[in-house]
């Protein structure tokens, strides 16, 4: 083992608990020239922790660039080597964390494609037993937490004691301008799951295309996340895969450098001070607005109980497109978000239908008394 590889592995405890941590490198590695001359500009910004690239890539569809295999490893090494960025790669499968480890790569992570399918993970936790090298979770494919926190649970498990977790966007039906929608809401809660992790951001999967990093970066930043992993590249038009979403390494320093990294807390008393007084309003409002909503679930029961002797159905597809039109186009004037309203309009009618079926199931054969209190 080199020097420099002694002092890059030595420097991953002091790594893992710097803000922000930034990783970044080619989406594949395609020969050894483009992997030393992206690692050394990349080197010379000043601003990379740790060197990622493809070795191992899972596509979609057969016939695709699938990555130049373990040859590329040694590449990762000579780029350590010159560099002292401790260097990084996907493994999906046990006989590939076994060569990543042969060849000393520093951090392994778990792309999306294997976090969806939890024997892959636990094939890859069974290989890591007994190993201390830092771990990284994608999130899944599609928007499923538990298949992600699952696959924090397995590695865990394994003995894995560095774990970080990589937000990178999911895939969904609807079309939206990126890649994949970050659903926001889900990295949100994933980070509230697990506070004690580290927590990355994947703008370049996200975005899929150059000219949306920024403010993707931006967004995820002042969500409070750890750092942030984009894919550089020294030529990066002539990339053999993901060409449109990779940066050169000068465009990337660039884009670190006017973004505006957020606090987490403030010595402020002034702060603290107002702060307290704003929350304790919203303290007070929400207790105000579950009263409401009580209120308003009383009152679809009473309706139910009208319904239930008249003989009509709970579902009234005119009545509730009419709140739907109306509440939005007040939400509108309020400058409230349009998704927002329509999440809350959809969770609030289900609550009132189930408020409303209990009604109308009350005597029903089958019902105990318990079911109908």
């Amino acid at each position: 083992m080199c020097a420099l590889q002694v002092n890059a592995l030595a420097s991953l405890d002091t790594l893992w608990s710097k803000r922000p941590l930034i990783i970044s490198g080619p989406c594949s590695a395609e020969t050894a020239v483009q992997v030393k001359e992206t690692a050394l500009a990349l080197k010379s910004t000043g601003k990379v922790d740790i060197l990622r690239a493809g070795i191992w890539k899972p596509r979609t569809k057969p016939g695709m660039f699938e990555g130049v295999g373990k040859k590329g490893l040694p590449w990762l090494q000579e780029a350590r080597a010159i560099t002292g960025l401790p260097i990084m790669v996907e493994v999906a499968t046990a006989k590939q964390v076994e060569e990543a480890l042969a060849h000393q790569m520093d951090v392994l992570w778990i792309g999306a494609r294997t976090t969806v399918n939890p024997f892959s993970v636990q094939e890859v936790a069974d290989a890591l037993k007994g190993v201390s090298v830092p771990v990284f979770i994608k999130n899944p494919i599609n928007p499923d937490l538990e298949l992600w926190s699952g696959a924090v649970e397995r590695i865990e498990r394994a003995g894995i004691s560095q774990i970080g977790l990589i937000h990178r966007g999911f895939s969904t039906f609807a079309q939206t301008q990126y890649r994949n929608a970050p659903l926001w809401h889900l990295a949100i809660e994933m980070k509230l799951r697990f506070p004690h992790l580290l927590f990355i951001n994947d703008p370049s999967h996200i975005c899929g295309r150059r000219d949306l990093l920024a403010e993707v970066m931006q967004r995820a930043i002042d969500l409070d996340v750890d750092g942030l992993m984009i894919e550089s590249h020294c030529h990066p038009d002539q990339a053999w895969s993901d060409a449109a979403q990779q940066v050169t390494p000068d465009a990337l320093s660039t884009m670190l450098h006017r973004l505006v990294w957020r606090n987490d807390d403030s010595a402020s008393v002034e702060y603290h001070s107002a702060l307290d007084q704003l929350r304790q309003q919203i303290n007070q409002l929400d207790e105000e607005v579950l009263q409401l909503l009580a209120r308003r679930m009383q009152i679809a029961e009473q309706i139910a109980l009208y319904k239930k002797e008249n003989n009509i159905t709970i579902l009234q597809a005119g009545r509730w497109h009419e709140i739907m039109e109306r509440t939005l186009a007040r939400a509108e004037q309020l400058k409230l978000g349009r998704e927002f309203i329509t999440q809350y309009l959809d969770a609030l009618h289900m609550e009132s239908i189930q408020h409303q079926q209990k009604i109308l199931d009350q005597g029903l054969p089958g019902q105990t008394p318990a079911d109908a209190g």
